[in-house]
């Protein structure tokens, strides 16, 4: 039995809900009724799209807002017909009242409507979320190990292809893309050679002024000669060399690769019977393989120029007393397993960054991902080949 009935007409559908629709048969518009056991019933009539929806759901928001009423029937046997959109909002107005503590469920309705309702469970109770678990660090760490195995074996799979490519040219030789060598050794060598040398003349000036406290309380102000040119040659040139082309070329080389991936031009190659290891991925690694020993020369004859500066500044050192205590203390083969390094460290440098180049996907997120592994691998892989080398070269006593 209803005990007061409030009717929306048309006129008022921009405030409380309801509203004409160009070229629709029959108006929308609801009525509030109370009835005797608390519940409220909502009587919908018409032609219901969103923008009637939306309206509908700001008059119960304000209705229900101070929490009155218990219980809401959303009658639909008056609807006509309701568009997708409207069914959508209507769902989620009868969800909301539920998580808001009142009951509320649509009633009535002809076939078509009712085929709608159950299109987008209308019948159906909201969709509690999930509770927030607590973080496992545990399983975190096996995920992270997981996913570490498995780019470990993807980057051994890529180097193993990278073998046989490099064989497949050696048998034929034309087919390796040897015009694009020179271009890609300019990019990497001739146009980094300014930030090595500034770095590297940095290094040995640096070191030079640390030695300096401790030179001077010991009377062997000579010595810092020593120290720099050995330091320089045998490691922190080729070293600081490689951590600059890893950041500059490597990253650069990922960024063209990822974006060729992601664009399909890959695939493309593919297509037209051209292989991305010997026609992308080997020009690279050539030419890293031979800017990497000129880049590590400039840079050991720049950081042993620094140290000499900062001797004839601060230890009162003359240029020839200088080069000749340098001269006695570094050996050629000093130099050279430099140089070995170099040529090791520029291949390292090409097979991570190409790798990751070619394993982005995702689009310009994928190759932004890409691109920071292709550094944070690159360097850790001329760290660990340092190592490598250091440890295989104090065994030999070399």
């Amino acid at each position: 039995m209803a005990l007061t009935t409030q009717s929306v007409p048309v006129a008022q559908s921009q405030e409380l809900g309801g509203g004409r629709v160009p070229g629709a048969e029959k108006a929308f518009h609801f009525d509030f009724q109370d009835t005797a056991g608390g519940a409220v019933e909502v009587q919908l009539e018409g032609t219901l799209t969103l923008f009637e929806a939306s309206s509908l759901w700001a008059a119960l928001r304000a209705r229900f807002a101070a929490g009155t009423g218990d219980c809401v029937r959303l009658d639909l046997s008056k609807i006509e017909a309701v568009d997708g959109g409207a069914m959508a909002l209507l769902v989620q107005t009868k969800w909301d009242l539920q998580t808001a503590g009142v009951r509320c469920e649509l009633v009535g309705g002809n076939a078509t409507v009712r085929s709608i309702v159950d299109l987008y469970e209308g019948d159906a109770g909201p969709t509690p979320r999930p509770p927030r678990g607590r973080f496992q660090w545990l399983s975190h760490i096996g995920e992270q190990t997981i996913i570490a195995v498995s780019e470990l074996r993807v980057g051994l799979d890529f180097i193993g292809s990278m073998v046989l490519s490099f064989v497949g040219v050696l048998r034929k030789p034309h087919t390796g893309n040897w015009r694009e060598v020179a271009p890609l050794m300019n990019r990497t060598g001739a146009d980094a050679v300014p930030i090595v040398l500034l770095i590297n003349f940095l290094i040995g000036f640096g070191m030079a002024f640390q030695a300096a406290v401790q030179l001077k309380q010991l009377g062997a102000n000579i010595y810092v000669a020593d120290l720099v040119g050995l330091s320089i040659t045998r490691e922190l040139g080729p070293l600081m060399t490689a951590i600059i082309v890893c950041g500059r070329s490597g990253a650069g080389f990922a960024a063209e690769l990822g974006t060729m991936s992601v664009s399909g031009e890959i695939d493309a190659l593919r297509t037209m019977g051209f292989g991305p290891l010997r026609f992308l991925v080997l020009p690279r690694m050539v030419a890293l393989l031979l800017a990497m020993p000129v880049l590590t020369l400039l840079g050991d004859l720049v950081g042993v120029t620094g140290g000499m500066l900062a001797g004839v500044t601060n230890l009162d050192l003359t240029i020839v007393g200088y080069l000749h205590e340098s001269a006695r203390a570094v050996r050629a083969w000093d130099v050279f397993q430099g140089v070995i390094k170099g040529c090791v460290f520029g291949l390292g440098i090409g097979l991570v960054s190409c790798q990751q180049g070619l394993a982005a996907s995702g689009g310009a997120e994928g190759v932004g991902r890409r691109t920071t592994s292709a550094v944070v691998t690159s360097v850790l892989t001329v760290i660990v080949i340092d190592v490598g080398f250091t440890m295989l070269f104090f065994e030999l006593h070399l």
